[in-house]
């Protein structure tokens, strides 16, 4: 019965490209996601209209130095919004969530969580040690990213730049990142940027690859990035 009922699925080719193509297709994703959320919260709080007041932004995070910037951003929104006093005070967030894993292996070795991608493990030089899977791991160390991350936090936090402290500089010197816009392209960093995000000439590279002659984010990546 259910393989007859499968059998006149597969067999409607027009269908089957359709579903091919939605589940490629990251808008279709969000569709389907936001709107049994939107119902909940609605009912909940006995009104209507979205849950989310602005589409969601998808962009291609091309090197290193964008991956991290984009985990900083991330990271610190709580902190932004006021919500937060710290990083690690913050809910939901991939930060405390690394900080809470910390505090547990220090009583009881406990394993990674799955979801969260390794940082590269750092030898006495202080400087990130090859993995054995280095493609799959971030370019710095754990230790090295909470540092910058409660830094650019507390700056933001106080309303001011201040200087950066010499143990950070040589993290963003390692990142290809420019210590002086670092904190402006944190808390901009969601304007500064649309589709692609990256160095200057990576982002130069994605846009011949995708036949295209300009991309949103070109003067942020002059300034951000070395």
């Amino acid at each position: 019965m259910v393989n007859a009922y499968f059998a006149r699925l597969t067999a409607d080719e027009e269908k089957v490209s359709l579903w091919r193509e939605r589940l490629a297709d990251l808008s279709w994703f969000m569709r389907c996601l936001n709107e049994p959320i939107a119902r909940q919260a609605n009912k909940e709080d006995e009104c209507t209209g979205r849950f989310w007041e602005g589409r969601f932004k998808s962009q291609a995070l091309l090197d290193d130095a964008a991956l991290i910037s984009c985990m900083a951003y991330v990271d610190l929104n709580p902190v932004r919004a006021a919500i937060a006093q710290t990083p690690e005070d913050s809910e939901f967030t991939s930060f405390a969530a690394r900080v809470e894993i910390q505090k547990k292996s220090v009583s009881k070795p406990e394993p990674q969580s799955q979801w969260l991608l390794p940082f590269a493990e750092t030898k006495k030089t202080g400087k990130p040690q090859a993995m054995q899977n280095a493609h799959v791991c971030l370019p710095i160390s754990q230790e090295e990213y909470f540092e910058l991350v409660d830094w650019t936090g507390r700056c933001i936090r106080d309303g001011k730049r201040g200087a950066i402290p010499a143990h950070i500089q040589p993290i963003l010197q390692r990142l290809e990142i420019k210590q002086d816009n670092w904190i402006d392209g944190i808390q901009h960093y969601g304007n500064h940027f649309y589709k692609v995000v990256g160095i200057m000439r990576h982002l130069l590279e994605e846009t011949e690859r995708q036949g295209r002659k300009w991309f949103k984010g070109q003067s942020a990546a002059r300034l951000l990035y070395q």
